[in-house]
């Protein structure tokens, strides 16, 4: 109890959530009166990095970074326009499959929007869109980026649940399609409804000619899912394939790309590396801490007295994973959720942790477009100027179909699972 409040408190004044899981344990220790256990606090927390899997994430950080110096991003919103552009509503529809294509490589929700909202919101503002609808709608097709691999967020969720990180990867890759298609579907319901404008129109031969310019840049996703989905590379390996991949892609074909860049590339993915890897040892001393105090095994009792079966259960787990992730950040949230819900799912209710992490992940991203906190909303209102609450109002539908994704993949485990060998 004491150590929640701790939590709760140095939370509530402003404390990075990393620094209040490591003071939350600390109180721990203290209240627990046995001092010994301070030793084992640094190796709690080294061990929770220790695991080769993380390696992939300052990969994948990097490649973002090399893809956005190499103007590869601008170059990926052309092959979506070629072809989805000239349909009614064409640029939503680009909008949202340059974004399924970027979330290929990205793998960050947060950074994904801040990125297309440059590109797309202007773009879509001249073409007659309200500009709150094109910043909302890019807000959520932000959402695929921590969904289709490579993402940072399967990566941390696979070490601390013991899986592959490759299966983790692999296992997103069908939500994020559907997710994609669901999209598309509203989109074309609003834009028979709104009467969207239509993009300029292309030629056949423009249209071929703007594939064949651009397709290069779709060497980079084909390189780091194919060499994971063909056995020949883990998500690591692919990573640093990948990264070479982008070099290659963003100095030769789209000659962007100077080296003399790469030193402040590897910083700035360094230091954000460096943020999601402090969090993950604090989840570690943090997940050794509930382990003591029995709270997985209180919470297994409570959930047990109102989930009766497995699909009560996801379905239970939706609402409070969607809950905590309107008002915390989506590694947070899989630190503070996974070490206490996992367990109760696989060890009680047989739930797949594949299923369960792709779950878990969809619902706390899902949470960065609703209220009181919807960070993507307010990065893609920083971006554009528009007004979060009222981007969350009008993107109502995406919300909607969002929900009906996290309620299939609670319901039928293949969802996540076919691709998975």
């Amino acid at each position: 109890m004491l150590t929640g409040a701790a939590f709760m408190v140095v939370m509530l004044v402003g404390v990075p959530i990393g620094l209040c899981l490591c003071i939350a344990a600390i109180v721990y220790v203290m209240a627990s009166g046995n001092p010994l256990l301070f030793q084992s606090y640094p190796l709690q927390m080294f061990g929770g990095v220790d695991s080769y899997g993380l390696i992939a994430i300052p990969l994948f950080i990097l490649i973002g970074e090399i893809m956005n110096g190499g103007g590869i991003t601008k170059r990926i919103v052309d092959l979506a326009m070629a072809f989805v552009g000239s349909l009614k509503g064409g640029l939503a529809y680009v909008n949202i499959l340059a974004n399924m294509f970027v979330s290929s490589i990205l793998g960050s929700a947060t950074a994904q929007v801040a990125i297309m909202a440059q590109i797309m919101v202007p773009e879509m503002e001249k073409k007659g869109y309200d500009k709150t609808f094109a910043a909302g709608l890019t807000a959520y097709g932000g959402m695929l980026g921590p969904i289709i691999p490579p993402s940072v967020m399967f990566v941390v969720y696979s070490v601390m649940a013991q899986v592959s990180v490759s299966d983790m990867l692999i296992a997103g890759i069908v939500p994020g399609v559907i997710l994609t298609v669901l999209f598309c579907l509203v989109i074309a319901l609003m834009g028979y409804i709104y009467n969207y404008p239509r993009a300029d129109y292309q030629t056949p031969r423009q249209r071929i000619a703007t594939i064949l310019s651009t397709a290069p840049t779709m060497l980079i996703p084909i390189v780091i899912v194919g060499s994971i989905l063909g056995g020949l590379a883990n998500a690591t390996e692919a990573a640093a394939v990948g990264a070479i991949a982008a070099i290659i892609v963003g100095k030769y074909w789209t000659r962007e790309f100077q080296f003399a860049q790469l030193p402040q590339m590897m910083l700035r993915a360094g230091i954000y590396s460096a943020i999601v890897l402090f969090l993950v040892a604090a989840a570690a001393v943090f997940s050794w801490v509930l382990i003591f105090g029995k709270v997985p095994q209180d919470t297994a009792a409570w959930i047990q007295t109102v989930a009766k079966d497995p699909v009560s259960f996801m379905l239970l787990t939706n609402v409070i994973l969607l809950i905590i992730g309107t008002v915390i950040d989506g590694v947070p949230g899989l630190i503070m959720t996974v070490p206490i819900l996992l367990p109760i799912a696989t060890e009680i209710y047989g739930i797949d942790p594949r299923q369960f992490g792709v779950v878990v992940v969809v619902n706390l991203v899902l949470g960065l477009l609703s209220p009181p906190v919807g960070l993507c909303f307010f990065v893609a209102a920083a971006v554009t100027g528009a007004k979060p609450g009222k981007m969350f109002v009008v993107t109502l539908p995406f919300f909607g179909v969002s929900c009906i994704l996290l309620i299939l993949l609670s319901l039928y485990p293949a969802l996540s699972l076919i691709l998975i060998k």
